[in-house]
């Protein structure tokens, strides 16, 4: 287990990653089985891993795992949210979106789910954060935002006269938080968009930052 750990840097690591570090093995596929049963690693889905606690040289990043688990992706909705403080409730679920479709994955660290964005409207609005010293991809804000008015199936958005109450009551979403929104990163999102329902959010917020 010493050489493996100094062999395979960081804590997570797919399954290409192990076998090399296990190439002195006779059989590494049977070491492989060994080490998940002792616990020394443990499987977060097929062909990713992550070492076991008592052989981690830095605490887990879940963020960064769910960049890995299903990509690409980048942490975003209500977790990311949560992570900006612009929502009270702590989200245990880690929200990401991606290209791809939706998903989502039971892992001995929790639930990690997917939303699909095409292209465009995925390809705006990710920063790159840090947990000690990992880093992982994470909506901004305001992009955070954007993600869960458009993905959110019961709210329609066609009257900007709804957003308060959606934005207040359903989303309980600070307004002081709102407030400090950038908003030239808006348009960009709400350009790459093109959408009604982000063009009413968007004028929403913009009246807030207007009024007295």
């Amino acid at each position: 287990m010493t050489l493996l750990r100094r062999n395979v840097e960081g804590e997570v690591f797919d399954y290409q990653v192990l076998l090399d570090a296990l190439a002195g093995y006779r059989k590494p596929r049977d070491k492989i089985t060994r080490l998940l049963a002792s616990g020394a690693i443990v499987r977060l889905k097929k062909g990713l891993y992550c070492f076991g606690e008592a052989f981690r040289k830095e605490p887990l990043s879940r963020e960064y795992m769910a960049n890995l688990i299903y990509g690409p992706s980048y942490v975003s909705l209500e977790y990311a949210l949560s992570h900006h403080g612009l929502i009270p409730e702590r989200v245990e679920t880690v929200t990401s979106v991606t290209t791809r479709r939706s998903r989502y994955f039971e892992t001995p660290f929790g639930t990690f789910s997917y939303r699909m964005l095409k292209g465009p409207r995925y390809a705006v609005g990710a920063n790159l954060e840090t947990a000690g010293k990992t880093p992982f991809l994470m909506a901004s804000p305001e992009k955070a935002l954007a993600d869960k008015v458009w993905t959110d199936k019961r709210f329609s958005g066609l009257r900007l006269s709804d957003y308060d109450a959606y934005l207040s009551d359903d989303l309980r979403i600070d307004r002081e938080a709102l407030n400090r929104f950038d908003y030239s990163r808006l348009q960009v999102i709400a350009a790459a968009y093109d959408s009604g329902k982000i063009n009413n959010l968007i004028r929403h917020l913009k009246r807030l930052e207007e009024a007295p």
